[in-house]
């Protein structure tokens, strides 16, 4: 009788500790952790050339270093396009060429000819009218004669003039301002050549960051608008945590404090820097607060940089840190 009355107050003891322990539980405040996840620097990379996908060189998964080929596009009209500026540049330095050389040496042989001949009319006139002027004073001719050898004469004196000066211009080559049109004009066709070698250039689509490729939209044959991404790359030396943070736990975030964060993935902890802290978007921020208090609290975005790199860490991978 007596043990039994003791295994009742065993009983009775052990079922007071553990609603007590129950009842503890139940009224102490429960610890926070906070949850967020690893997100990577993203560069999606496209062309300004719209054609067909000639070849991709890459699939997800490989790693590229800056400047690697990951594709190349095929554009005929492109190529054509380049074959018509290249003609144009052509002829425009043939002009350019043909007005800094000047007239050929057989224009110039020319000209001196005509001059000379104009020059050798000119004497021959000047000769006649004092004959004829030395026939008119002896009253052997009338004055319409001695008017008509001046005037011939006159005629001969300017067309020798207008020969000499042609053939000045000869010497001389283009005028200033027809050389540099011309250079104008040869400047603006490589002008047209370069913008579409520029052009060209994107046909050839090399990596423009070191990274990680994590998408491939397009492939061999499928036809790749202006502008639309082909190839995303990711960055994971280029990482951070972000973590969505009410505003009533943000006093345990200050800018440029480290934090140590638990990575489950790893299975280990890592030192983590607060580099950012902003609202979120006036949308789906809002939480009501407990009866008694007069405001909502609003989320906030917290970014932290790794202070070390962290092998195996991978973009999406969660991260923890309790309170």
């Amino acid at each position: 009788m007596r043990a039994n009355r003791i295994l009742a107050l065993v009983a009775l003891l052990a079922l007071v500790v553990v609603l007590g322990y129950g009842i503890k539980l139940a009224y102490s405040p429960k610890p926070v952790v906070l949850q967020g996840q690893i997100e990577a620097r993203e560069y999606h990379v496209s062309s300004k050339v719209a054609g067909r996908i000639e070849q991709v060189m890459v699939r997800r998964g490989d790693v590229v270093k800056e400047g690697d080929l990951i594709f190349s596009i095929n554009s005929p009209e492109l190529n054509a396009k380049l074959m018509q500026a290249q003609g144009g540049r052509d002829a425009a330095l043939a002009l350019k060429d043909e007005a800094d050389a000047g007239a050929r040496k057989q224009q110039v042989m020319a000209a001196k000819e005509q001059w000379q001949k104009a020059k050798a009319g000119a004497e021959l006139a000047q000769t006649t009218f004092k004959r004829v002027e030395n026939l008119f004073d002896e009253g052997v001719l009338p004055r319409q004669k001695r008017d008509e050898a001046y005037t011939q004469w006159q005629a001969a004196k300017y067309t020798e003039q207008a020969a000499l000066a042609m053939y000045q211009m000869a010497q001389e080559g283009a005028r200033k301002e027809t050389k540099a049109a011309a250079a104008g004009k040869a400047m603006m066709a490589q002008g047209a050549v370069n913008e579409v070698e520029s052009v060209l250039k994107d046909s050839q689509m090399r990596a423009t960051h070191s990274g990680e490729v994590s998408e491939v939209l397009l492939f061999e044959g499928e036809l790749a608008p202006t502008g639309f991404p082909v190839v995303s790359l990711t960055d994971m030396q280029d990482s951070w945590a972000l973590m969505q943070v009410r505003e009533d736990l943000l006093k345990h975030f200050k800018m440029g404090e480290t934090l140590k964060l638990h990575i489950p993935a790893l299975d280990k902890d890592a030192e983590f820097k607060v580099s950012y802290i902003s609202p979120m978007g006036n949308f789906a921020t809002w939480r009501a607060t407990e009866a008694g208090h007069d405001f909502d609290m609003r989320t906030f975005e917290v970014e932290l940089r790794p202070q070390a790199p962290i092998d195996g860490l991978r973009a999406g991978m969660s991260v923890l840190l309790p309170l």
